[in-house]
């Protein structure tokens, strides 16, 4: 008897990597327990459907609609109202739960996951005969769910979030002691500390998401020429294949190398981002989930808010005292902020590593029993 897991999640231009990446996690780590783990994913503009096929996953393949019908479907279904993130579906959910019924149907899943924006309770009724249980991944909590756990990482924030948003059986999986990280993390996470006791700055790490649609990097990049940087210092620049701006990011990575002595270098889809960070004396990021990565490491980081709905985790990062803030529109003071993470690394590293331990998915994979 196998336990069969499903999970609706994509990635695209607009919706970034972070979602499915950490849907992977858990599924890999379900792989483990002898669970059968299937995904259901659309073929937006930089889907990972090839990605997690070669992860060793079956993937079912939903097609996007051509551009006529596309803008009619963006459109929510007559019954529907928008979400705020409507868009990022493609279809409409009525639509999307039609697509994704004969796949559910053939498989029966014991659970169901899902980690979308765009996806409410109006799409998790409509399929609610196809599958037995429902876990639903979210942060911003702006729309209602009719699952049997609600999985939010996000540090500080407590179950009054959901309130009047989730069924009252829902069991919450509240904060960062349920990040989704992949184990290498927790292996590293002890050399990593270690590491910290002495300051030193070699390595600087950049990773301002898989996609960094507005080329955040490149401002980094030129930024970090007025900052006061020592001699060869190596900078690692991390970004997905499918990023936009990766050809100006390199262009700009081989100007600063040869008229700056230091060592830039980009870094495509890295396999090993836990060694990288482990390895790395400062980063600079963005504050979604790889911010829980930072953390159970303890990398002391200038943290800049990409997206709307990344502000509260920076703030209760601020807050806590586990990083260096920036939004997006105060680059101009990007030198001070630089400055402010040299003098109080040490402080960051003790502050952000006590927030997240690295445990969080087999806690998780507990309550799916």
């Amino acid at each position: 008897y196998y336990v069969k897991v499903v999970f609706r999640v994509d990635a695209s231009i607009n919706i970034g990597t972070g979602h499915v990446m950490r849907c992977l996690t858990l599924a890999k780590a379900l792989i483990n327990q002898h669970t059968q783990v299937e995904f259901i994913c659309r073929e937006h503009r930089g889907h990972l459907i090839d990605y997690i096929k070669e992860s060793g996953f079956n993937v079912h393949s939903l097609p996007i609609e051509n551009e006529t019908e596309k803008n009619h479907f963006t459109r929510p279904g007559k019954t529907e109202k928008s979400l705020f993130h409507s868009a990022w579906l493609g279809v409409s959910q009525q639509q999307d739960a039609i697509d994704c019924l004969p796949i559910l149907d053939k498989v029966q899943p014991n659970w169901l996951i899902v980690d979308h924006y765009a996806i409410d309770q109006q799409w998790q009724a409509e399929l609610k005969p196809y599958y037995h249980k429902l876990m639903v991944i979210d942060d911003i909590a702006d729309r209602q769910h009719l699952c049997d756990i609600l999985l939010d990482q996000t540090y500080g924030d407590t179950p009054e979030k959901y309130a009047g948003l989730v069924p009252q059986n829902c069991t919450l999986l509240m904060g960062t002691q349920y990040a989704l990280l992949r184990p290498e993390f927790a292996q590293w996470r002890e050399l990593s500390l270690k590491r910290r006791e002495q300051i030193a700055l070699n390595h600087l790490l950049i990773t301002l998401g898989g996609i960094d649609v507005d080329n955040v990097t490149s401002a980094v990049l030129l930024a970090l020429q007025s900052c006061k940087l020592p001699e060869k210092l190596k900078i690692t620049v991390v970004m997905g294949a499918n990023a936009p701006h990766l050809q100006a990011v390199t262009e700009l990575a081989e100007q600063m190398s040869c008229e700056l002595n230091l060592q830039v270098n980009i870094k495509v889809n890295v396999a090993n981002m836990a060694e990288l960070m482990a390895n790395a004396d400062l980063a600079i990021g963005g504050s979604g989930s790889t911010s829980w990565e930072r953390c159970c490491l303890g990398l002391p980081t200038l943290v800049i808010v990409l997206a709307e709905n990344q502000k509260g985790i920076a703030k209760n990062l601020k807050k806590a005292g586990a990083a260096t803030v920036l939004e997006m529109n105060e680059l101009d003071k990007f030198y001070t902020s630089f400055e402010d993470l040299m003098q109080n690394r040490q402080a960051i590293t003790l502050a952000s590593s006590n927030i997240v331990d690295g445990q969080g998915v087999a806690r998780v994979i507990e309550k799916l029993q």
